[in-house]
């Protein structure tokens, strides 16, 4: 470590160099006191050790640099605290307190030489006594500061082994919440973890998904912005690129990061840095301006005034620690005159800057300050006390160390100045306090030492006379519970002073019915928009997947919906339906006609010689066929289903069974015609009726079966069209179903085998031709209905079923009775018993 060499042990204390290290520093403001707070505010910007031009020897380091009027406004606040809490009967009474501050230079060395300073005493900050400086030795109770991260962190190591309270007012690196490498260490603002994860919070808010990221190469910088890419990475925020540099980097590299951020397509820049750097990046930056950018600031930026004259940086936004008023800390800042200001040489600085004066006339070149200047018409961070921010801090540390050294050598009424007493002891009643100052404000700290995590969204807008300022349009709390932490209450003005929200991505959002694919190579935000795939949509922006839709839904053009299938089936208004239907009608009117023919001339030889009831069942049945067909069309039902196969199956055996028993009754009656054949008497009326009646109670019983053990019922299928539903009637039993069609296809087979043996009988007596016809159609119908049925998809499946059954009824009607009714009706003259007979014998008739 850099100081491990000032110890005795390794450090020539009679060498020039180790002695200059060693003398004491001088405070910049000090009052003696029963006990001293120590202080420390990085008030210059850098630290110089120079040589004595007559002796060469080197000088005393000594802090130089522009100074920083804020941290000049909080070393003075902490002044007024203390004399603020001298004057309580309530805190410390009895007690006075005292105060040593001191400028660290924002630099390590000076920061790290002030703490040994605390440590031993304003004597030798090492000497052959003590040797390396110990808690028993230590001058302070309790040190307040530094304002910096890196400052700190360095003082907290050596403070930590020593038990000396350390609170700081705005070292905000989320590092030093670690209590096992700083225990010693305490903090009025909250931790850069809270900030990272509220920056992260707000830019997915916002929508931003195509971020930049430059950060000072410093602890604050790389700590803050390694807890804000994490919580950004949660977020699902992708980054294009992060930089980081220091203020006394070269110049080139400062160039390249500018370059990055010109080229780069992000339109929103995370910026974690002190004010320094911010400062080198935004003089390069107004050289070659890039096109315009969203700042989103980290606190220590979003607060400091010095920024508000670049114009590059209106719309920017960030989260402050809240502003704060503090009774009478105005008057006690304004309350100085020129006598004053001399006893002081950082006063004298300040006022001689302030006023482009001379008060003690040794600044060549420059006026002598003529007792004219009135410092409340200055306009600068130490009379603008209407944004106390990183002030309020100091106020809310100095009452913590002094209520801390209260609850140490206090009871109830009196302290006693006598007690001895250790800064571990102090420490440990800093962890414990929890107290409200007099402006409102609740002082506490959590188990890392940490401030409330209460931040103030704070947004850079344009003013009506063109300048910026700051604005306070929101809070954000990360106390409350996920999702209610930021609260907007103001309009944001965003980059270049416009109204609508900045939009920086990757890749445009991808609207609903689409999903995200990314790009090989590039970070998860830059992706293509995919559409959906056949039966799947997603029905939010920026889907990463698609969702199928449920079986009986299907998307909408989109993709963005679904809707439910349309259901499809043989409705009665389908054009198929109507023709079938009129077809079925038809049918069953001419079968009605040809009966009403038969019954006018029933007593006719033609009607009688074709065995009349038979003929008569014949027509019934036909008649029935033909209007079975018409309960396939139509919403199928559960009593639908179960009548139209049953229907079907049962009058299709009765028709057929009437057929082959026309057929039989043919042979048997030439069969008569053989000498000595008695073969009629055991097929006669009775046994025709019986064999009718066995042949359709066998289909009967099957169907009935099939309804009780397996029925037909309506389904939705599912799987022949993805777009559409078919309701249909699912068989129940495949088995019956065939059982049906293979009863029906046996008996049809039977007939057509006994009409093809009696083909040959007499022409004009020949009814077992036209029998062997209508069978001949008959089989082939069905013989080809079956492939057909097997094959249609969707509701022709049901027409495919229909056309068979009107197919196979007008074949039979046709082939059957239409040659009779021609003679009939057209030719009376052949309906005569001797034209029956014609060549065949009398006996046979």
């Amino acid at each position: 470590m850099l100081w491990t060499g000032i110890c005795p042990a390794a450090c020539n204390v009679n060498s020039v160099t180790c002695r200059l290290w060693t003398e004491p520093q001088l405070p910049i403001l000090y009052k003696n006191g029963d006990l001293e707070v120590g202080g420390i505010f990085a008030i210059h910007s850098y630290m110089r050790s120079e040589q004595n031009s007559y002796t060469k020897l080197p000088l005393q380091p000594q802090c130089s640099g522009s100074m920083d009027i804020r941290d000049l406004l909080n070393a003075r606040t902490m002044e007024f605290t203390i004399n603020e809490i001298n004057k309580r009967t309530d805190l410390l009474p009895g007690i006075t307190l005292g105060y040593q501050i001191y400028d660290s230079c924002a630099a390590v060395p000076m920061a790290i030489k002030v703490t040994f300073q605390f440590a031993n005493g304003r004597e030798q900050v090492f000497n052959d006594k003590y040797g390396c400086p110990n808690s028993a030795t230590a001058a302070v109770p309790a040190i307040l500061g530094d304002t910096n991260s890196t400052p700190s962190v360095s003082m907290a190591r050596f403070l930590g082994l020593l038990g000396i309270p350390q609170v700081s007012h705005f070292a905000t690196c989320a590092c030093l919440s670690d209590k096992r490498q700083f225990p010693a260490f305490l903090r009025t603002v909250p931790s850069d973890h809270h900030q990272a994860a509220a920056l992260a919070r707000i830019v997915k808010y916002f929508g931003w998904t195509w971020i930049g990221a430059v950060r000072s190469d410093s602890d604050y910088g790389n700590y803050g912005m390694a807890s804000f890419l994490k919580a950004a990475q949660e977020e699902g925020i992708c980054v294009e690129y992060s930089e980081a540099f220091y203020r006394t980097d070269p110049r080139s590299k400062v160039e390249r990061v500018a370059n990055v951020i010109r080229s780069s397509t992000a339109r929103v820049i995370v910026a974690f840095m002190n004010a320094g750097e911010m400062e080198v990046l935004l003089e390069e930056l107004v050289r070659n301006p890039p096109p315009p950018l969203q700042w989103i600031c980290s606190d220590t930026l979003i607060m400091n005034t010095k920024f508000l004259r670049y114009n590059m940086c209106a719309g920017a936004i960030g989260f402050g620690i809240p502003k704060s008023v503090i009774p009478g800390l105005r008057e006690y800042l304004l309350d100085l005159s020129p006598a004053q200001v001399l006893k002081s040489p950082l006063l004298t600085e300040f006022w001689e800057t302030s006023f482009s004066c001379s008060l003690t006339g040794s600044s060549k070149g420059a006026r002598v300050c003529n007792g004219s200047e009135d410092i409340r018409a200055l306009q600068n961070p130490y009379t603008d006390t209407s944004q106390l921010r990183i002030t309020n801090m100091v106020y809310k540390a100095t009452y913590a160390i002094a209520h801390a050294i209260h609850g140490v050598i206090c009871n109830d009424t009196q302290c006693d100045k006598s007690i001895q007493f250790a800064p571990w002891q102090i420490l440990d009643q800093l962890k414990r306090v929890n107290f409200t100052t007099k402006n409102g404000n609740r002082v506490t700290f959590d188990a890392n030492g940490d401030g409330l995590p209460i931040y103030e969204l704070i947004n850079w807008q344009v003013q009506k006379d063109g300048a910026l300022d700051f604005v306070t349009v929101g809070e954000y709390d990360s106390s409350k519970p996920k999702g209610q932490e930021f609260n907007a209450n103001r309009a944001i003005s965003w980059m270049g002073g416009q109204i609508e929200v900045p939009v920086s991505v990757c890749s445009e959002s991808c609207p609903p019915g689409t999903r995200k694919a990314v790009q090989k190579g590039r970070p998860v935000c830059c992706y293509d928009c995919i559409p959906c795939a056949e039966g799947e949509i997603s029905n939010r922006t920026d889907a990463l997947n698609c969702m199928p839709c449920p079986p009986e839904f299907w998307p909408n053009a989109k993709r963005d919906t679904c809707s439910p299938k349309p259901v499809e089936f043989l409705s009665w208004g389908d054009t198929l339906s109507i023709i079938l239907t009129v077809f079925s009608v038809a049918g069953a009117f001419i079968a009605v006609c040809v009966a009403v023919v038969f019954y006018r001339h029933r007593t006719s030889p033609i009607v009688r010689a074709n065995n009349s009831e038979l003929s008569f069942l014949l027509l019934f049945s036909l008649t029935l066929c033909f209007l079975c067909s018409l309960t396939f069309i139509g919403r199928p039902s559960e009593w639908s289903c179960m009548l139209r196969h049953t229907a079907f199956g049962i009058t299709f055996v009765l028709c057929i069974s009437c057929v082959l028993g026309k057929t039989i009754v043919v042979l048997m009656a030439f069969r008569a015609t053989l000498p000595g054949s008695n073969v009629m008497k055991w097929f006669g009326p009775p046994q025709q009726r019986l064999s009718v009646f066995t042949f359709t109670l066998i289909q009967t019983v099957i169907c009935v079966l099939w309804l009780t053990l397996s029925p037909p019922f309506p389904f939705n299928n599912l799987k022949h069209y993805k777009e559409r539903i078919i309701l249909e009637c699912g068989l129940g039993s495949a088995v019956a179903f065939w059982a049906v069609l293979g009863y029906i296809g046996f008996l049809a087979l039977l007939c057509f085998v006994l009409a093809f043996l009696a083909r040959k009988l007499p022409d004009n007596f020949n009814e077992a031709k036209f029998i062997t016809f209508s069978m001949l159609i008959f089989c082939a119908v069905w013989a080809t209905f079956i492939p057909a049925y097997i094959s249609s998809p969707g509701k022709l499946t049901v027409a495919v079923e229909i056309f068979a059954i009107l197919a196979s009824s007008f074949g039979l009607i046709i082939c059957i009775f239409a040659p009779k009714c021609f003679i009939i009706v057209f030719r009376p003259e052949q309906n005569t018993k001797k034209h029956l007979m014609g060549k065949v014998p009398s006996k046979s008739l």
